[in-house]
């Protein structure tokens, strides 16, 4: 199985012909044509940087089989074109088993509202958790890792690799860091920092098997 880092939180996964998006978001600049080529698409929570809804509807428009998951609220602005999934639920899309993990978004601020949040455990091995940072109960082969966002915050990233206890961590969630920030989270987190495990940067576009 191969995993394809792309902008932002937005990540594929590949295995022969067929493939799984996750994440495609208006951070994303080819949201869009990632949409198009998917066989099926995972999606964490309405957030837009997580979430193209005027994408996602089109091509619903266009491709009305496609298969979209996410929590009640993604149903809702899809107008009813997505499957609901929840904690605790295990489903196949595009082949790939899915497990799902956590219930809620982490707290941004007191006086915004904590919407829905469920993290992806694909095939048994990689974990996407979407703006959480709750612990999967499950064992963890690669992490994706948030490391920048209004909610985030590098001491509660280092706990959460920590207490997940992966093999690997890949970072995701980056796009609000310039390259010092990245750099510094890479130090802070890595290896040679908090976690003991090295962050694996991944560039936009390029993959790595999982």
């Amino acid at each position: 199985m191969q995993l394809t880092k792309h902008a932002h939180a937005c990540v594929t996964f590949t295995d022969g012909a067929r493939t799984l998006l996750v994440d495609p978001g208006t951070f994303t600049p080819d949201a869009a044509e990632l949409i198009s080529a998917a066989d099926a698409v995972l999606i964490t929570h309405e957030h837009f940087d997580h979430f193209d809804e005027s994408a996602l509807v089109a091509e619903l428009d266009r491709r009305p089989g496609l298969r979209v998951f996410g929590p009640a609220a993604v149903r809702a602005k899809l107008r009813g074109r997505a499957e609901v999934v929840a904690a605790g639920d295990r489903f196949e899309a595009a082949g790939f088993a899915i497990a799902v993990h956590g219930e809620t978004h982490a707290l941004i601020h007191a006086d915004i509202p904590v919407i829905d949040n469920v993290g992806y455990l694909v095939e048994g091995r990689v974990f996407h958790p979407g703006d959480s940072y709750a612990v999967p109960a499950a064992e963890i082969e690669t992490l994706l890792l948030p490391i920048s966002g209004p909610w985030t915050k590098f001491g509660e990233a280092a706990d959460f690799v920590r207490a997940v206890r992966p093999a690997r961590v890949v970072p995701i969630h980056e796009l609000m860091l310039s390259e010092l920030g990245q750099n510094s989270a890479r130090m802070l987190l890595g290896e040679n920092g908090l976690t003991g495990l090295p962050l694996e940067t991944i560039p936009w576009g390029n993959s790595t098997a999982v």
